[in-house]
């Protein structure tokens, strides 16, 4: 009898072979896509959670980074406001806001400034650039004469609790940094001596005080060479000889501020003197600046070659009652003097000029370019307001008037 011949069609389930350390296993097939489909879901899982956490030692170009570097691209923004007198006088107050920080740098021309000053820096029309808590964070006073430190104590007024107008009596001050040295006389009834009766009040208040030089020293305890004032931005207080050493000349004692935001710069001397402006370059190493505060509203006898030359100002801004006789002998030197103009000249033609007045009538005043008010955003743009009008000093009839153009600004 003959044999039966085995089908070709095999009846067992098809197989898997896989590896498993070193032995191999064979799985049915229908096991084998199983263990895949849970090993599928079981990844997806993982990712949808986040992922298998990166090693530390990674190198990968994508990976985050906890260090930051300021660019001027990422500053808090500052404003710089140099306010007019509007009184005949020349004097200096600039209202600087800068960030969250409110900075007062003097209080002139005269008592009846305090005022001025105030509706200025509480005025809400300006978009946030104002004064709205009572507070400033920083207070400086540059020098002991009158027309940079009357208005901080001000005239008497019954209205106030203080029963004064004075800057330093009504607002509520943290830092209020001054000259450390003065040549003038304190007693009562004196420009200085009524300022060092403000400063006390303020002090009793809780204002902390320090000088410049306590300042550059960094003495510690809110005595510091560099303030931080927001995000990439600073206030520094330079080293001036004249902190430690005598003058004849009251204005070298003036407290110097170099601010700063990213890579841009302004410069503010005070009314330093031609001395006193070669030593800062001596002793300091000055950066090239976008604004400069005009030296001593512009005066003959500051805004020298050896400062220009190292700062080269972008813009300069000067606070004065340009043509008043008040501190002037002869009209060529009112402020701005024709020397000082024809130093500036070669660096910028933006030069503007808060008050205008008269060599004729001392009490004559009107708005040259009034309030000025310079901006600096986030991004470090510039942008300029004027509360009269936007004409450079050379633009002015003034100018046009009683100053020769200098050659720089001619073409």
């Amino acid at each position: 009898m003959a044999k039966k011949k085995k089908s070709s069609k095999s009846t067992k389930s098809p197989t898997v072979k896989i590896k498993a350390g070193k032995r191999s296993v064979r799985l049915p097939l229908w096991i084998f896509l199983i263990l895949v489909a849970v090993a599928a879901i079981a990844l997806g899982v993982v990712y949808a959670l986040g992922g298998f956490g990166k090693s530390e030692q990674s190198s990968s170009s994508e990976e985050p980074t906890t260090s930051y570097s300021y660019s001027d691209d990422d500053s808090a923004p500052i404003s710089f406001n140099f306010i007019a007198a509007n009184n005949g006088h020349s004097g200096d107050s600039t209202y600087i806001k800068a960030g969250d920080v409110d900075i007062l740098i003097d209080a002139g021309s005269l008592a009846s400034s305090a005022s001025t000053i105030t509706s200025y820096m509480t005025d809400s029309s300006r978009a946030g650039n104002y004064v709205n808590d009572g507070k400033l964070e920083y207070v400086i006073a540059t020098h002991a004469h009158k027309d940079h430190i009357s208005g901080f104590y001000g005239t008497s007024d019954s209205s106030k609790a203080s029963g004064k107008t004075g800057i330093l009596y009504n607002f509520d001050i943290d830092t209020l940094i001054d000259f450390n040295l003065t040549n003038l006389s304190g007693g009562s009834g004196t420009v200085y001596g009524s300022y060092l009766t403000a400063r006390d009040y303020a002090v009793n208040k809780g204002t902390k005080h320090f000088t410049a030089l306590q300042c550059y020293n960094n003495e510690g305890n809110g005595a510091s060479r560099t303030y931080e004032l927001g995000k990439n931005l600073t206030m520094s207080v330079l080293y001036n000889y004249y902190y430690e050493n005598n003058s004849s000349d009251e204005n070298n004692y003036s407290v110097c501020l170099l601010f700063t935001q990213g890579s841009k710069n302004f410069l503010f001397t005070g009314d330093l003197e031609s001395s006193g402006e070669a030593k800062l370059v001596t002793n300091n190493t000055l950066p090239e600046v976008e604004l400069f505060k005009g030296g001593h509203h512009g005066s003959y006898t500051a805004n020298t070659d050896a400062l220009l030359s190292v700062i080269k100002p972008k813009l300069v801004c000067i606070c004065a009652c340009a043509g008043n006789n008040e501190y002037a002998s002869d009209e060529n030197h009112a402020f701005p003097a024709q020397e000082a103009i024809n130093r500036i000249a070669p660096y910028t033609d933006r030069v503007y000029v808060t008050d205008l007045g008269s060599w004729s009538n001392a009490t004559y005043v009107e708005p040259m370019n009034g309030n000025i008010l310079v901006n600096y955003d986030e991004k470090g743009n510039e942008e300029l307001k004027f509360s009269h009008n936007s004409l450079k000093l050379k633009e002015t009839q003034w100018f046009l008037n009683k100053r020769t153009m200098p050659s720089a600004w001619a073409s």
